[in-house]
């Protein structure tokens, strides 16, 4: 997926590619890769699991929230699949008839692996902060990392970087979450504590206690 397979591309040309490609325009150029692998995955399905009970459903969290697995984002031009994205129910308090979304969402998470680290750190970064995403979350399945990234005056912040995130392979569970009160109760406010368990993290006790991330508000 580094080099574009056509320059000047149009939706149509997204949409005659084969399905079993996940397809993007990003200024113009139209990128194409396989489905991703089982690691990347298993990463971004028990992510979205963890994260969609709380947050999505409201099940022993806030709740508030619309969080979807590879939603299709268009923003002008552009064509972009993240990972997995979320919008807070005030500003999406229905999903599109469309089989896109226009809305920028206030978070997302993008799952790297080799063929498209490079794209998803600086093209789709940069149209992201253009679109004033708020929140983004770049998790390695190989380096076992989670990266937090908060927009500030339209440019990224590294808030955390957590390692030893085994959570995120094949043999342990993903990060569990839990939240304050505040998350979702302000129609103004966005303000969440994530619990990610990291038992080889640099930060952590040897005890693998977890650590609590603390996302901006605003």
């Amino acid at each position: 997926m580094s080099k574009p397979l056509k320059r000047g591309a149009t939706y149509a040309d997204l949409t005659a590619l084969p399905d079993n490609f996940v397809a993007e325009i990003i200024a113009g150029e139209l990128y194409a890769s396989p489905r991703p692998s089982p690691l990347h995955a298993h990463a971004a399905s028990v992510l979205g699991i963890e994260l969609g009970g709380p947050f999505h459903r409201g099940r022993n969290g806030p709740g508030g929230w619309v969080l979807l697995n590879e939603p299709e984002l268009h923003f002008g031009g552009d064509v972009l699949v993240p990972d997995i994205a979320g919008w807070r129910r005030e500003r999406m308090p229905a999903l599109p008839a469309t089989s896109y979304f226009t809305l920028a969402p206030d978070w997302l998470c993008e799952v790297l692996s080799p063929s498209t680290e490079t794209i998803d750190r600086r093209k789709k970064l940069t149209i992201y902060a253009q679109q004033s995403v708020k929140h983004v979350w770049l998790v390695d399945p190989l380096l076992e990392t989670l990266e937090v990234l908060s927009l500030r005056s339209r440019r990224w912040s590294l808030l955390a970087k957590h390692e030893g995130h085994r959570g995120f392979g094949p043999s342990r569970s993903t990060p569990s979450s839990s939240s304050s009160r505040r998350f979702g109760r302000s129609a103004r406010r966005f303000s969440s504590f994530v619990e990610v368990r990291q038992p080889r993290c640099r930060s952590a006790s040897r005890t693998g206690r977890t650590s609590v991330v603390r996302l901006a508000a605003w």
